[in-house]
């Protein structure tokens, strides 16, 4: 079988992701087998969109493992959960200690933690890898976040840095961390995915209601965004939505149903922030906006029960109103990118990873959904401070949030006056009030929590005395009134 092995690289999922990263692939000088588990699909792809190209097909897994050269390369674009085990399971009779398996899919990242100390105890390199960017990126350029066992990058390295997007020369690809931790990068991703397309929408709502444009007004606003600080896949993608017309001439997003869909990589992330114990607030706004766009039937009839202040004409300068729209959306980037990398540092100290913070950054800057101009600064900032605790502590995120901040002030203040919802703006906005607080009610909080449950609180330094000791758990009788020392104990 030895003198078959005339692949660098296999794949395995013929769907259209699977097709184009195996052009991508083979346009990088690389030979690629591919294996469908409906083979007649390996046929069609060889006689079609592979011909002439270095690719080859394969009719079982067994002729699949035979035709990979040493340490085998295979990746996995299957639907996530039991296919890519059943996958691993049938590939693992065919290999040999120091293969590699790659799953491409969007698999939860605690799969992937089980999947690599599964691997590992049969000496076989498992790598969990985001792959973003969709159909367009695989054929020319992905971001691809891979993490797993970290002996197969070396292996792996050449040709995933090869076919990846390019940012100012440097692929957007790099190891990012043990275990899931590729795959938990690539949920984050998606996760401020939802919270940008979420502040994109308010933006176009607020455009819309509370300012009266017409969409192709709209559109050109976006247009202009998209040369400045907003600069992106998504306000560029935005841009394009507004201008296009149907057959009859009016903008065919007027008449598209507001019931937003998702996947889960959404509340994955706002889940995980949650057992992480995380403020991740803007990314859980965006999930749960898209539920309430979901209840249609019940919005309607509320429509009609429920009142609100009516828009006023807008009177003012409509032009300074957009400019501060642009930086209350500049600014809730921010925050919400902020809070991705707080939700990435605590897992990494929760789950023991050891993850390269410049290089996700990077990862983004190109070839994914929601690569940016800006996300440029994101990767020097690390890269200037490795170990900075917060983004919103570098100098020019600092800066970026003080001009902002008046025009993101005016904006979420109006929507409240004209009954526009800003759960996202909103949200962002109350995040950065409530972290650059130093003292919050959550003292009352505490007060309250030993009343009812004797949950017990801590007293501050500065009002320490023998009887309410720094550093205890403290409980009181509430019962009693001011002064009554005796009704208070601590617990050691």
């Amino acid at each position: 079988m030895a003198d078959k092995a005339v692949a660098d690289f296999g794949l395995i999922g013929l769907a259209v992701m699977g097709q184009n990263l195996i052009l991508n692939v083979a346009d990088h000088g690389f030979t690629v087998c591919a294996y469908n588990r409906t083979t007649s699909k390996v046929d069609r792809f060889l006689e079609n969109e592979a011909k002439g190209k270095s690719i080859v097909g394969a009719h079982s897994i067994e002729e699949f493992c035979a035709k990979l050269k040493r340490p085998r390369r295979i990746m996995l674009l299957v639907m996530a959960g039991k296919p890519v085990d059943q996958f691993i399971e049938s590939l693992l009779p065919h290999l040999e200690a120091g293969d590699i398996i790659i799953d491409g899919g969007n698999s939860h990242f605690p799969d992937s933690n089980r999947r690599t100390k599964y691997l590992a105890e049969k000496g076989i390199r498992f790598v969990g890898s985001g792959v973003s960017g969709g159909e367009e990126g695989a054929r020319y350029g992905p971001s691809l976040m891979p993490g797993g066992h970290e002996e197969a990058w070396p292996y792996i390295k050449d040709i995933f840095q090869s076919i990846s997007a390019k940012s100012d020369g440097e692929a957007c690809c790099d190891w990012v961390g043990d275990e899931g931790a590729g795959h938990f990068v690539k949920m984050v991703h998606n996760g401020i995915e939802y919270g940008d397309m979420q502040l994109i929408c308010e933006a176009y709502d607020i455009l819309k209601r509370g300012l009266g444009l017409p969409t192709n007004e709209i559109a050109d606003v976006f247009a202009k965004w998209n040369k400045g600080v907003l600069d992106s896949f998504l306000i560029e993608i935005t841009r394009d939505v507004l201008y296009y017309n149907d057959n009859d001439g009016t903008p065919l997003v007027d008449k598209i149903l507001d019931k937003a869909g998702q996947k889960g990589t959404g509340k994955w992330t706002a889940i995980n922030a949650l057992d992480l114990g995380m403020p991740v607030t803007l990314i859980g706004e965006a999930v749960f906006s898209r539920c309430l766009s979901a209840l249609k039937d019940e919005r309607i009839r509320a429509s009609s029960l429920l009142q609100g202040p009516a828009v006023p004409e807008f009177t003012g300068d409509k032009q300074a109103f957009i400019d501060d729209l642009e930086q209350a959306l500049y600014a809730s980037k921010i925050i919400s990118y902020a809070q991705g990398f707080m939700l990435i540092q605590e897992a990494a100290r929760e789950y023991g990873w050891k993850l390269n913070k410049p290089s996700i950054a990077l990862m983004w800057r190109g070839g994914c959904i929601i690569r940016s101009v800006f996300l440029k600064d994101i990767t020097n900032a690390y890269r200037n401070n490795p170990d900075l605790e917060n983004l919103l502590f570098d100098d020019f995120f600092n800066k970026a949030i003080q001009k902002a901040q008046s025009g993101w002030r005016n904006v979420v203040s109006k929507g409240a006056l004209w009954g526009i919802p800003t759960p996202a703006f909103s949200t962002a906005l109350s995040f950065y009030d409530g972290y650059r607080t130093r003292d919050l009610p959550a003292n009352l909080l505490q007060a309250q929590r030993d009343y009812f449950g004797a949950h017990t609180f801590r007293i501050k330094p500065e009002h320490a005395n023998e009887n309410y000791p720094e550093g205890k758990d403290i409980h009181v009788n509430w019962t009693g009134r001011g002064g009554n020392v005796s009704a208070s104990t601590y617990i050691v």
